[in-house]
């Protein structure tokens, strides 16, 4: 246990995601050691995207302005929507370069231990985004975990309705348990070739 604010920002970094407690106090000691005007440009970058940063009108990734670059290229064929749970996995699946389509982010999974049902998701959005929209295909590209695959089987269930719109899966190539974002291109290249009607 260190003193005051020393402590205070350990503490701080070890509440980020995958920051330990022997990371945080790395960070802390470098942050500690680092000169002004490092500091000044975190802090700035910080302000800048709580200050800059939305989430997009239409498909909820993040963005600098109300409608992110994905949706506002005409060369998108917006017939073709791709449904990840974050934002991260769209950088994901735009390293592939194989999908020409649309996103829409759920901004989570369906994970009813947590609290988090279909509420607390944009599934209501996405149902609308179809419903308006000329959309003849939705790919699935929830995490494959168990509220990944939860997530999938709900949207399923609610999109088998949905007249001439075809619903798939991502294939298979990417690992049981595992997270989109740390996919590797050729994993997600093949998962997106080989996805199947559900």
């Amino acid at each position: 246990m260190y003193e005051g604010p020393v402590q205070d920002l350990i503490d701080e970094l070890g509440r980020l995601p995958g920051v330990g407690p022997k990371s945080a106090q790395r960070i802390a000691f470098h942050l500690l050691a680092a000169e002004p005007a490092d500091i000044a440009r975190l802090q700035d970058a910080l302000q800048k995207v709580k200050e800059g940063v939305v989430f997009c009108d239409i498909c909820g990734n993040v963005s600098e302005q109300q409608t992110c670059r994905i949706c506002r290229d005409a060369r998108r064929d917006p017939a073709s929507v791709c449904v990840v749970e974050e934002p991260k996995d769209v950088l994901a699946i735009e390293r592939t370069r194989e999908f020409k389509g649309r996103y829409h982010v759920l901004g989570g999974a369906l994970d009813p231990l947590s609290g988090i049902g279909p509420d607390q998701l944009r599934i209501r959005e996405l149902l609308g985004r179809i419903g308006s929209q000329d959309v003849t295909e939705v790919i699935l590209a929830t995490d494959p975990n168990t509220e990944g695959e939860a997530t999938a089987t709900y949207l399923i269930r609610l999109l088998k309705d949905f007249p001439g719109l075809t619903v798939t899966r991502l294939a298979s190539g990417l690992p049981m348990g595992g997270d989109l974002e740390f996919a590797d291109e050729l994993t997600l290249t093949r998962a997106l070739s080989g996805r199947r009607t559900v």
